[in-house]
Formats: structure tokens, sequence, C-alpha cells
């Protein structure tokens, strides 16, 4: 273990953005975890995992920690479920490839999420249809300031979109070292009712799809719509869906009756945020380097030598432009610094 100072992060965010830190260290186990918190050279802590949910608007005055825990372990199983243990430095969607290659069922609409499996449960990640928390079983922790370790139950993590209890109530207490889900072995509850995931299957002639079948189909489509961070620096969707109560959806639907939807509740609507910024004319659009893909309004993106303050402002416009035109709010999904 060896704390560097000045360190780029360029190559430790999605974005590409150019932000140096004051310290910095990754640690590889549990025990180097520990005593790096146990020896930190600066009070102000950064926690720092696949990089792919954050923006950074300058260089960061503080210990910056990245989480490189590796491993997966397959904890215990049934006849129809799997209990599978992953350490969070593990990528993402390599976790999730190396489930359904064994045939377990559960991961197959997350693919080719950008980020690493300790950071998936802060926000409860998700995609078409299915939600992290589906399938979470349990995740470990470090606590900050005892070095105390926890494991949270589902229940006790408050899952919520794009929500968890390590968002609000415990945001900066604990530190997650690895993650256990349950998924299923044969008898697999799959989603494939979203518009785009059918159709992708019927392109391809697929009546009784597999998890593999499900999980290409999710990949082409988030390629087909997303640019890949490693050719266009970006933090995949940055703003949230709204969810708005009936009283705003009614008078949202009386001025824009066209526009798409999702009853989440009988009181409640989620409108697609994507379709609220192309409304406000951002899609496709580049200011200097920074700008909004041409494919996908949600996506924010780096051309090449954008700062995050450029990117920052441009998703303030967007917020302002949005709310004066619709009377609605979006919220940022990335996490800003």
């Amino acid at each position: 273990m060896r704390i560097e100072e000045n360190k780029s992060l360029k190559n430790y965010n999605t974005f590409g953005i150019g932000s140096n830190a004051r310290y910095f260290v990754s640690v590889e186990t549990i025990e180097e975890l520990k005593r790096a918190l146990s020896e930190k050279p600066s009070e102000e802590l950064f926690i720092l995992g696949g990089g792919s949910n954050m923006l950074l608007t300058g260089d960061l005055d503080a210990f910056v920690l990245h989480i490189n825990l590796k491993g997966i372990e397959i904890l215990k199983a049934t006849d129809n479920e799997v209990w599978v243990k992953a350490m969070a430095g593990e990528n993402w969607h390599a976790f999730v490839q190396y489930c359904i290659a064994k045939g377990f069922g559960g991961l197959e609409n997350l693919s080719l999420i950008p980020g690493n499996v300790g950071t998936a449960p802060i926000q409860n990640i998700g995609a078409y249809g299915v939600e992290l928390k589906d399938t979470f079983e349990s995740c470990n922790t470090v606590e900050i300031e005892t070095l105390k370790e926890r494991e949270f139950t589902k229940e006790e993590c408050a899952f919520d979109y794009r929500n968890s209890i390590f968002k609000n109530k415990a945001k900066g207490e604990y530190i997650i070292t690895s993650v256990t889900f349950r998924l299923t072995k044969k008898e697999h509850k799959t989603s494939i009712s979203y518009g785009d995931i059918k159709k992708n299957l019927a392109e391809r002639n697929i009546e009784t799809p597999t998890l593999k079948d499900i999980s290409e189909a999710v990949i082409a489509i988030r390629q087909s719509k997303l640019p890949d961070p490693k050719v266009l620096g970006n933090s995949g969707s940055f703003f949230k869906n709204p969810i708005v109560d009936s009283e705003t959806f009614q008078e949202f639907r009386r001025n824009f009756p066209e526009a798409p939807f999702y009853e989440v509740s009988p009181t409640d609507f989620k409108i697609p945020a994507g379709w609220l910024i192309e409304k406000a004319g951002f899609k496709g659009q580049r200011f200097g380097d920074a700008g909004i893909h041409k494919k996908q309004a949600l996506v924010l993106v780096n051309y090449g030598n954008a700062t995050g303050k450029e990117i920052w402002q441009l998703a303030m416009d967007i917020q302002k432009k949005v709310k004066e035109l619709t009377g609605i709010f979006i919220e940022p999904e990335v996490n800003v610094f």
C-alpha cells in the first residue's frame, strides 16, 4: 500500500475529467483498507469506486481512497437458488456476465451498467424494469470512524428509487466491501416487458429467451443509445426520471399530451427525463467540449477537454430550461463534487 500525492484522477472517472487528488491510495484487501483509514494523511476523505457515477468540478483537497477489493465467491446454494458474494472492486458488468455464464438469473437486465459492485447498492442501480434491490441479500461494510465491520440486510439498506441509506442517513459513514446476491438457478423470473427488449428479441426471432439472450438484448440497446466512456467521456444517465404527484402530472399532460409516462402508483407518475431534455432543445447540442449526446438526451458528454465546472454549468442550464418549459424539476443522478 503506497500513498501518492497530487495524483491525477483522469483515468479514475468515466467523464475523463482532469482532476488531481491531494493524497491517493488504492487498497486491495480489507486489512489495507483499515490501515489506510487509520493512517489517513487528511481529515477529508473521498471514497472512489469505479468512478462512473460522479462529476469532479475541481481538484480534491482530500485523501482519495480507491476501493480495489477483488473476488467472487459462491456462498451456498439450493436446488433453485444461489447466494453469490462479490467484492466491492469487481467491475459490475463483468460480474453480471460471470453470473450469466454460470446460469444464475436476476441480473441480466443490469448488463453493461458502468461502475463497480461496491457502489451499485448506494444508488440502487436499475434498468429495464429491474433494480439491484430485487436480488440484493446483504452487504458487508467497514465503519469509517471505528474501523468495525458491519453487515447490512436488505431492509436496513432502505432501498428506494436510485436511493439507499448510504446516500442519506448513513452517507459518508461506511465503506461497502462486498455485496451478496440471491439469484436463481433454474426457475428464472425474467423481465422482458420493456418495449426495446421485446423488439430486440423479436428481431432475432427469440420467443423463449435465455438469460444470455436478454443480456445481449440489453447490451445492444445500451450500446445503440449510450456512448462508451472509453471513447467519449460520460457517466451514463446524468439525471433521474422525475416522479411527480397527480396534480403536477395532470397539469403537465394538459400542456404536453404527447409526452410518454409511467404510472408508479395511482397518485405518482414517472416522466422520462430524456424526453423533457429533448423537448427543451438540448439533445445533440455541444457547448465547447461539453455536450449532450446525439442519441440519448439523458447523457452529458465530455468531447475531450471539458472541465467538470463546464459540464455542471450545462447541467444547471438544462435544469433551468426544463423547469421553465415544463414546470418539472429534474434532479441529477450523478454525484457532483
